[in-house]
Order: C-alpha cells, then sequence, then structure tokens
C-alpha cells in the first residue's frame, strides 16, 4: 500500500492512497494527529523495542552490533520493570505527554525530536540515536494505520522542510534526511521518497484549481517556516516532474516552538528570577534561564542540565537579592519540568491568539503558581520571528520575480494572527490569504504526490 507520512515537528499524520484517493488514517480513535512525543522508562526500551520487529536479514545483525552495550542494558531494565516486551515501556503522543507530566524526573521524555535531526556536530552515537527515536514514533504510526487500513503499507512518500536547522545548510540537510530514510527503513517502509513539505501542502490546494495560478504556500510549521512559489493547475496536476513549476522557495528554522519558548523565557522566566539582580548590582545571568527554556536546542539542554550549570546556580543563590524565585527555578531544574513550562507557553500562545490576558497555570511547580501574560507584551517580544518569517516570504517572491495570484497558508502556526499580520503587510492587503487544512494539507499532498510517483 503506498501512502504519504508526514512526520512533523509538532504533530504526526499519515494518509493512505486508497480505491476512494487520498485518505487520512485515523491513528488513536478518530484522532488522525499524533503529538511527535515519545516517553520511555527508560532509552534502552527503544532500542529494544525496533530490535525485537527487525526481519532477519543483515541489517538486523548491523544493528544488534552497533547497539549491543543499551542492548544488554535494556535487558536489565525490561526484568526492573517487570516487562515481558520493551514496547511496554514506551509511551506515544498524549500518552507520552501524561507520562512525562506525571513523573518528569523519571523515565525519558523527547518532545519534537524532528528539530534536532540537522544540529551540527553530532557524533556517530548520537545519530544512531535519532534514528531509533524516529524510527519508534514512525513504527508507532505505521502499526495504527495498518490495523485501521487492514493492509500493509511498503511505499511512502515523507515530507521534510526546506532546510533543516544546522550552521552548514547542505550538510544539514543531508544528515536530516539520511536520519529519516535509515528510519523509514528500519520501521518496515520498503521504498521510501521525500517531498519539500510546502510542495506537498500545494499539491493538496491544487486539486481544488479550475485553472492555472502561481501559489505562494506559505507553511509555518512547529519546527520550521518554508515559503515556495509554484505554477499550479488543473493541467500541470497529473505531472510526476515539476521542477520546473518550482519557482522559488526559502525556508529557515522558526516555528511554532520558537513562539512558545519567547513566551516562557521573556514572559514565564522573570517569575523563577531571571530579572533579578545579584547583591552586588549585577544583573542576574541570563543564559541558565534561555537554556532551560530552548528545548529545540540539543545545546543549550546539554547546557541546562551540564554539572557547571548546577554549580553556577549555588553560587548565584549565594548572590542573588530574590532567593525564593531562583530556588524555584532550581527546583523546575531538579525535576526536569522545563518541558512542562514550554507547553503551557504554547497554552498562552493559543490563549493570546484570541484573548489580551492569559493566566499561565504552573501548579505543578508550586500550587497555585500562576503567571499574568498579556497580548500586547506577547507581540512585543515575538515581533522579530515575525519579521524574519516576512522576510522569507519576501525573498520566495523575489525568487520568483513577481508576486502570487494568492498565498496559500498551513501548518499550524500559520493560524497566529500575528504571523498573519506580518506576511500580509509584506504582500499587501490586495492579495487574499488563503486558509488551508493547517494539520492536513502536508500529509494529504504527500499522499497525492505518492500515488504518482510509485505507480507512473
Amino acid at each position: 500500500m503506498i501512502a504519504g507520512f508526514d512526520y512533523g515537528t509538532s504533530n504526526c499524520a499519515i494518509t493512505a492512497v486508497t480505491a476512494d484517493g487520498v485518505t487520512v488514517v485515523p491513528l488513536y480513535a478518530e484522532q488522525t494527529l499524533v503529538p511527535s512525543t515519545l516517553y520511555a522508562y527508560q532509552r534502552s526500551l527503544i532500542m529494544a523495542a525496533l530490535a525485537q520487529q527487525l526481519p532477519d536479514d543483515a541489517g538486523k545483525a548491523d544493528f544488534l552490533r552497533t547497539r549491543s552495550t543499551l542492548l544488554a542494558k535494556a535487558r536489565e531494565d525490561m526484568r526492573e520493570y517487570d516487562l515481558d516486551h520493551a514496547a511496554q515501556g514506551l509511551f506515544f503522543g498524549e500518552d507520552a505527554i501524561a507520562q512525562y507530566t506525571a513523573a518528569p524526573d523519571e523515565g525519558y521524555f523527547i518532545k519534537s525530536p524532528k528539530s534536532f535531526l540537522g544540529a551540527s556536530g553530532l557524533r556517530q552515537n548520537s545519530i544512531d540515536f535519532f534514528e531509533d527515536v524516529v524510527a519508534a514514533m514512525m513504527l508507532n504510526v505505521r502499526q495504527r494505520a495498518e490495523q485501521f487500513l487492514g493492509q500493509s503499507i511498503r511505499q511512502v512518500m515523507i515530507g521534510r522542510p526546506v532546510n533543516f536547522q544546522g550552521i552548514d545548510t547542505e550538510t544539514s540537510n543531508r544528515q536530516a534526511q539520511a536520519i529519516l530514510d535509515a528510519a523509514g527503513k528500519r520501521c518496515g517502509f520498503t521504498d521510501i521518497g521525500f517531498l519539500y513539505e510546502p510542495l506537498a501542502a500545494g499539491f493538496d490546494f491544487e486539486t481544488r484549481l479550475t485553472e492555472e495560478r502561481r501559489v505562494l504556500v506559505v507553511d509555518v510549521g512547529g519546527g520550521t517556516t518554508d515559503c515556495s512559489m509554484v505554477l499550479m493547475g488543473p493541467k500541470r496536476l497529473p505531472n510526476r516532474d515539476r521542477s520546473g513549476d518550482f519557482l522559488g522557495h526559502s525556508g529557515e528554522r522558526i516555528g511554532g516552538n520558537d513562539f512558545d519558548i519567547a513566551l516562557a523565557s521573556r514572559l514565564l522566566m522573570p517569575s523563577f528570577g531571571m530579572s533579578s539582580f545579584l547583591k552586588s548590582g549585577l544583573p542576574m545571568p541570563v543564559s541558565p534561564f534561555v537554556n532551560a527554556m530552548a528545548i529545540n536546542d540539543l545545546g543549550a539542554q546539554a547546557d541546562f542540565y551540564d554539572q557547571k550549570t548546577a554549580l553556577l546556580l549555588d553560587r548565584l543563590l549565594l548572590d542573588t537579592t530574590e532567593p525564593a524565585l531562583l530556588n524555584r527555578f532550581v527546583g523546575m531544574r531538579h525535576h526536569r519540568q522545563n518541558f512542562a513550562v514550554v507547553r503551557e507557553a504554547e497554552q498562552g500562545k493559543i490563549g493570546l491568539s484570541s484573548q489580551p490576558l492569559y493566566q499561565a497555570d504552573l501548579g505543578f511547580i508550586e500550587p497555585d503558581l500562576t503567571i499574568a501574560c498579556e497580548s500586547e507584551v506577547y507581540a512585543r517580544v515575538t515581533e522579530p520571528l515575525c519579521v524574519k518569517i516576512a522576510a522569507l516570504v519576501e525573498d520566495a517572491i523575489d525568487q520568483a520575480g513577481s508576486l502570487p495570484d494568492c498565498v496559500y497558508l498551513t501548518g499550524g502556526s500559520a493560524r497566529s494572527p500575528l504571523i498573519r499580520a506580518a506576511i500580509q503587510q509584506r504582500v499587501g492587503d490586495s492579495l487574499p490569504l488563503i486558509d488551508g487544512d493547517y494539520f492536513g494539507s502536508v500529509a494529504k499532498g504527500l499522499g497525492i504526490y505518492a500515488d504518482r510517483y510509485f505507480t507512473s
């Protein structure tokens, strides 16, 4: 069976090519989206769960060899947790979030691993680990989809941003796509193709066009923003090769996660001591607070949980003028609750899109702890992000050499009034912004293109 797989920074979705066309597959009851999160009792169980389902071939032998140390630990961990199968110690999506929320300082939790795939300087053991994390998440989606469809999925078109995170863009893109490819094969897909996510979203839109249009597709996801200027129309729809219709593209690692982090850093962290002063009169160093909230930055997270940060906080506690606030921060670090803080910031971002005030509920840090967040302040602190997104729009237009006939918006973060206003200002009020299926356009377009790609 042929499928389109949207392995997103925030959510995953899969579509299947059936006799009735391209269908978005329900994964959890009626839910077609699963948050891109994983929780494991122990990291070793991720590798063990994959090892238990790999076919007996040369690939399995190599996997067992390169992960032998962790697999040996997994056997001990399975005995400790009284597990018959390693997969019993893994949780995905909302189940993973619930496990983490209940015990944030236990187990292993990862959110949005796609954000890390293009990170510069990854050693081979880190690349291996991300391959396994992505493969475990893909396997969960694939198995749930196959259970619903009653058929095996073998051929898949996977979406990818124009650019992943990384200092060297080309190297970053190669590394990230190679991880996705290896993970896809490890979870059982035999034929894998890749397509830019904004193009995929555009193909979904194209099925509704009755005449040729010059379309600027703006895909603002959780981790990246991609813009593609594409010639579209009913006569072009059947073509497998669309390279000649691709007039310009731009992309950068700016997405909804960055807006969450901005809110968490600038509006929430002052209540943890970030804006306080030391007894010497100097301001509190901000790097621990910034690193804590930068959950999409592998290096920042490593620094935050490094012993040197613990020693720095010990010294700052002796010198701060507001020890209660800094102790709150130290407690958050000790219980590994920084992901939960950013998750509440995400709820604040959503709330402030339609109301002037949001009371962030941080009762998981301290009973009755709430922090008032104002929409005007949030707009100011996120303005630089909106400016960068607008610049990407302008770059794609400049490459194409002309304005589009319309702008097609997709990606969950494209719903933000702040982002929409920045885009509208850049393209002009006379140009219509067309709303796509914010969470389903990419997956549907991947399925449409997959059908063409694998059957022509």
